[in-house]
């Protein structure tokens, strides 16, 4: 990763940084309205948060992609990273230029938690129905996966700001295997496998919550104490009764 930061990478960091941020702000204010009487806007802007959060995903999952792909072709060379996550990781690196790794470990903690937050909208978006959705059940799986993965992220990027000679969680061994190839197929490795999996949970949830979105899309514009109950898809709704006509005489 070069020294030199431009414009672009500093514009970039701020925000990228400010979109996790941001994410979270929205989480924050669905949970709140969640437990209240709420308008049916709310139900879009938390369509709107999971969408951002399959995005960030997405782009996040590539770059793991393009990692292996990378180790495929060069297993013995030094980690590689795409030209906008290297631009990312250099407008990031600015906090303490002394740490070259920093950069690089605070994009993967910030695309980790924008991940995060979707799956978390996505658990908070089908709170307000009652009964056990299956996007439910596929987010709540998905956010302790993440929320883990999320630590990870943390421990390494903390060990590295405060002066560790090399990253230190499970993907790097707590720091025992030493830099070269091994060090790279492993991190690499665990974090791809780790997203492949986040990954297919994510879009399996939302599969779901695209097949349950009219019991969901119900619940909102209704109070907590009210929750709309799931229904089977082979329920029927009883016909109605009619009472019988009366036919006037001429």
């Amino acid at each position: 990763m070069g020294t030199a930061v431009s414009t672009v990478d500093t514009l970039g960091a701020v925000l990228f940084i400010g979109w996790a941020v941001a994410m979270w702000l929205a989480v924050a204010v669905l949970a709140y309205a969640n437990g209240r009487w709420v308008q049916p806007w709310l139900y879009k802007a938390a369509v709107g948060l999971i969408g951002l959060g399959v995005v960030g995903q997405v782009g996040h999952f590539q770059e793991h992609v393009a990692q292996a792909g990378y180790w495929i072709a060069h297993p013995y060379s030094p980690a590689w990273m795409t030209p906008w996550a290297n631009s990312l990781s250099r407008g990031m690196g600015q906090i303490d230029m002394t740490k070259p790794s920093l950069g690089m470990e605070i994009l993967h903690l910030t695309g980790n938690f924008i991940f995060l937050a979707g799956l978390v909208g996505i658990a908070q978006i089908t709170r307000r129905v009652g009964g056990e959705l299956k996007s439910r059940k596929w987010a709540r799986m998905g956010v302790w996966m993440q929320g883990f993965h999320g630590v990870e992220h943390i421990v390494l990027t903390v060990s590295v700001a405060l002066g560790a000679s090399r990253a230190i969680g499970l993907s790097t061994w707590f720091g025992a295997i030493e830099p070269g190839p091994a060090l790279v197929t492993y991190r690499i490795w665990w974090h791809f496998v780790f997203n492949l999996v986040g990954t297919i949970i994510l879009m399996l949830s939302v599969f779901h919550l695209w097949r349950e979105r009219r019991e969901v899309r119900a619940a909102y514009g209704r109070h907590e104490d009210a929750p709309v109950a799931v229904a089977s898809h082979a329920e029927k709704a009883p016909d109605a009764v009619r009472e019988p006509a009366l036919v006037g005489e001429e």
